[in-house]
């Protein structure tokens, strides 16, 4: 009889859960977020200072997002939050202050925003205000993806903002290093044009397009994630990580146009991030060799986006900088931050880096 109706329990709850991955579902688990307190809130810029009652010590931290993802890529869910753990709320011990930086939808009318704006004044603006929050300590940065490739072109075109250090995980610099990306250099050689022209006329990438093209480059799991769901049906974490990652996935925003074809024409195609000069515009034009912060560059072999020798390149092209690469297996993109391996294999790479250039 007990053996029949743990059956029975067993089978309902399975019931429910594949209800709740389903598209008519609301999710398996409630994750309501780190608490966060407003620093400022200005147009493509609300900066947040995650836990601010939590004891911290040390200098500030700032996570630098990436366009046209949700800020929630630092608190993804419970043991997979590079907020949470940088807080000192996954009671791993005593925080630092934390924040993170959220540059809200991105519109037609922003069509004209590039790395510029963020290089030149949104993030300037958000160190130079967090420092002063803090008695004008200097700023770590940890960013991911292009929220790195921020981190670093802010640090080469303004190195004299209080910036403490420079943590890029995921953050490729010599683009021709990457395999995945040869279609798009081979599209590019054959006409610029057919790459550009269409997010040109668009005003930028939709918000449906940029979540499409995250899914196209991990088709194994978008090909698995079906027999995924129906063999871990008893398995509300496992449930619980496929969904937190779906959700994140669908609350991508798009990128600006001017954005992404300096994305595409400047940093991937022409590699200029490994030449040592980045033009974004004719008076912003970015010379690498300005970059003097401590680096961390993380990448994984595994990384569709930015494999471990695209970021290891970093080694070579930032010479003033004092660097240090880390080399991880196995772990995705976001996997890089957010993953359940990231706390054991990435976190403590950042931990000891942003320790090592605390200022006394």
């Amino acid at each position: 009889m007990s053996i029949g109706s743990g059956a029975v329990r067993t089978a309902g709850q399975m019931a429910r859960n594949a209800w709740a991955v389903s598209w008519f579902g609301d999710g398996v688990e409630e994750h309501d977020g780190v608490p966060t307190q407003v620093l400022y809130d200005e147009p493509h810029a609300r900066v947040e200072h995650v836990a601010p009652e939590a004891p911290a010590s040390g200098n500030p931290v700032l996570l630098v997002t990436p366009l046209a993802v949700p800020v929630s890529c630092w608190d993804l869910r419970p043991g997979q939050s590079l907020a949470a753990h940088l807080s000192g709320l996954d009671g791993s011990g005593e925080g630092r202050p934390t924040y993170t930086i959220d540059y809200g939808e991105i519109r037609f009318r922003d069509r004209g925003m590039g790395f510029e704006d963020w290089v030149d004044a949104i993030l300037p603006t958000a160190i130079q205000r967090i420092s002063d929050a803090h008695g004008g300590r200097s700023v770590h940065l940890v960013g991911w993806s292009h929220g790195g490739t921020m981190s670093l072109l802010t640090a080469a075109h303004l190195p004299e903002l209080p910036i403490a250090s420079i943590s890029a995980l995921g953050t490729p610099t010599d683009y021709r290093l990457n395999p995945a990306y040869a279609p798009v250099f081979w599209v590019h050689d054959h006409g610029p044009a057919f790459v550009v022209a269409p997010v040109a006329v668009l005003g930028g990438t939709t918000a449906p397009a940029t979540r499409l093209g995250y899914r196209w480059m991990a088709p194994v799991r978008e090909i698995t994630k079906p027999w995924t769901l129906l063999r871990n049906l008893h398995q509300p974490e496992v449930l619980a990580r496929v969904n937190a990652v779906d959700q994140f996935i669908d609350a991508m925003p798009g990128y600006p146009g001017r954005f992404f074809n300096q994305a595409i024409t400047r940093l991937v195609c022409a590699s200029e991030l490994a030449t040592g000069t980045v033009h974004l515009r004719d008076d912003v034009v970015v010379s690498m060799d300005r970059l003097t912060a401590p680096l961390l560059l993380i990448g994984s072999t595994t990384d569709i986006l930015a494999n471990a020798a695209s970021v290891a390149a970093g080694r070579d092209a930032y010479r003033r900088a004092d660097v240090e690469f880390v080399e991880v297996r196995g772990l995705s993109h976001l996997g890089l931050i957010a993953s359940p391996r990231a706390k054991n294999e990435t976190w403590p790479a950042v931990d000891r880096h942003l320790a090592a250039h605390d200022s006394a």
